[in-house]
């Protein structure tokens, strides 16, 4: 996903294969399924996973947090990568590592043919290829995280670094959304971003627009255009003022 590109992702938070597909179409590289904080279940995950892979698209689910199962449901059901949030020290971090992989390298079980479909791939083609090709993108967003994050980017197995602004703005500031040019907020980036190229990390982040996006690429390596709720909100708001005028 990640290979000699700057890949754009989005946030998925409604439940629908259908309106996976729709979002798919847009010419995103990624839909990062959100079972955190969208209203998107084991089910509606399943099905937009096969239905963004389908379309060739790289379904990413944001579990709700580091828990074993979590991980594991995520990946059974084909995602091509996994973001976990609020990861604030290296032993959870080696604990997603753990989850996420096949022995030797971790503890993940094999029993599931969905997430061959979804890389194209018989099972033993896919149990031989995903510790190798599966993103592990863990997620800082709070002081620990921040405080922790060159020994995050230390631990062998975690791909990327993701930057939550949001969560990471209202951990230092006490208020969302960050402006972007506070002293704190960007010492915090810069932190961030350090940490990830000393370990030969990729790292990402939220941005709200297109404009933003655009300037991130060079710094960062992928980014998420916001999501499919904000999208579709703005988009209407805007064209009623426009109707309404």
């Amino acid at each position: 996903m990640l290979a000699g590109t700057f890949p754009v992702m989005t946030f998925v938070a409604l439940p629908s294969a259908r309106h996976a597909q729709v979002v798919a179409l847009t010419g995103v590289d990624a839909l990062v399924l959100d079972c955190e904080h969208g209203h998107v279940g084991d089910d509606a995950m399943h099905n937009a996973v096969a239905a963004a892979a389908a379309l060739g698209v790289s379904p990413v689910v944001r579990v709700r947090g580091p828990a074993h199962d979590l991980v594991k449901r995520a990946l059974d059901a084909g995602a091509h990568a996994l973001m976990v949030p609020q990861v604030g020290s290296p032993d959870e971090a080696r604990q997603v590592v753990a989850s996420a992989k096949f022995p030797p390298q971790g503890r993940r079980g094999q029993g599931s043919a969905f997430p061959g479909i979804a890389h194209g791939l018989s099972v033993p083609e896919y149990v031989a290829s995903a510790n190798q090709t599966l993103l592990t993108m863990i997620q800082i967003e709070t002081r620990e995280g921040l405080e922790n994050v060159d020994a995050i980017c230390a631990v062998p197995g975690v791909d990327l670094v993701f930057i939550g602004p949001n969560d990471l703005a209202l951990a230092l500031l006490g208020y969302v959304p960050a402006r972007g040019d506070e002293p704190v907020f960007v010492a915090a980036i810069d932190k961030i971003v350090a940490a990830a190229r000393k370990h030969g990390k990729w790292v990402g982040r939220l941005v709200n627009n297109g404009a933003l996006a655009k300037e991130a690429r060079g710094r960062f390596d992928t980014v998420a255009l916001t999501g499919d709720t904000k999208a579709i909100h703005n988009w209407y708001s805007a064209e009623l003022e426009v109707a309404r005028s």
